[in-house]
């Protein structure tokens, strides 16, 4: 039986795969897929792994041995689930095994937004305190988070996760509805959670429903001394509202782990676009000990499709 890792470089280095590849008798590792090898790599596969290479019609057509696909992550829109069903490929994923590392990195970003760490940091480097008449430099603003609002768009693990550190931090957390769905115990609605909270960190899928659900109408329903964080997916996010919203004070700043092309080419136009702006490389997820829970869960996974009971089925 073969299994096959399609993008293991997207684990990184540091972690110990063995046990996921001492379970079946032949592996075939590969750090990263081109669109135009995975038909070839997955011809004789019984098992895949994959994170974000894309499983679609076109390169499962081949695979005739297939029978089990074990996606690196949470999300499974890299994978054609409606294929899948029809030739009875049992598909599953990765649960809740990021939450840590996601939360602290969100309250990072909205802490780094709020004291302007990132400045001052440079200011160091460029030799500004060095030269400073005093023994302190206060050139940027700095702003506690303790009692101001943090609204928490898409309140489910990891929503739920990021508002219980916001609450231990003094802040007040504003839950929001979905947008256009009637208002249930202890929800603000859409529009109340973007005009009355400081700051809003997005946690909710990617899909139909929520594509570009922050756009130039509803960058504008913020307060202009409001903060935008992102680590869920890009497409949340009209990249070019945003910029127009950072540059003409619409709100006063962002932070993105996550961005529509990943890796971003070379004229990103997020990057590096405004000292009100942060961009990280989409590693909210990825702390040791988060990228170890992950291949446990892959590992249990595979033994559960071998015993005929595969956990977390999609």
């Amino acid at each position: 039986m073969l299994g096959v890792i399609l993008d293991a470089a997207s684990l990184g280095k540091d972690v110990d795969l063995s046990p996921v590849t001492d379970l079946l008798d032949e592996w075939q590792v590969h750090a990263s897929t081109r669109t135009d090898d995975i038909a070839d790599r997955i011809r004789t596969a019984t098992v895949v792994l994959s994170n974000k290479v894309v499983l679609d019609k076109s390169n499962m057509q081949s695979a005739k041995r297939l029978q089990f696909i074990s996606i690196m992550a949470t999300g499974t829109n890299n994978i054609d689930l409606t294929e899948t069903t029809a030739k009875n490929i049992q598909v599953c994923n990765a649960v809740a095994y990021a939450t840590p590392s996601v939360v602290q990195h969100t309250v990072s970003l909205m802490l780094i937004l709020s004291t302007n760490l990132h400045r001052y940091l440079a200011d160091v480097r460029q030799g500004e305190w060095q030269q400073s008449n005093v023994f302190c430099l206060l050139d940027h603003p700095i702003q506690e988070v303790a009692g101001k609002q943090l609204g928490i768009i898409g309140y489910g693990e990891l929503g739920a996760a990021v508002a219980t550190a916001a609450a231990a931090l003094g802040m007040k957390v504003a839950i929001s509805e979905h947008p256009g769905k009637t208002l249930r115990p202890g929800r603000s609605s859409f529009e109340e959670t973007l005009q009355t909270s400081d700051y809003i960190s997005l946690h909710c899928p990617l899909n139909e429903k929520t594509k570009l659900l922050m756009n130039v109408s509803t960058l504008k329903q913020m307060k202009r001394s409001a903060f935008l964080i992102n680590t869920a997916r890009g497409g949340l996010v009209d990249s070019p509202a945003l910029l127009r919203a950072l540059q003409d004070g619409t709100i006063a700043g962002a932070a993105v782990d996550v961005l529509d092309t990943e890796p971003p080419t070379p004229d990103e136009p997020l990057i590096n676009a405004a000292s009100n702006l942060l961009v990280t490389p989409h590693n909210a997820w990825g702390a040791i000990e988060s990228r170890v829970r992950l291949i446990q869960q892959m590992k249990e996974n595979i033994e559960g499709f071998l015993a005929g009971t595969p956990p977390r089925l999609v």
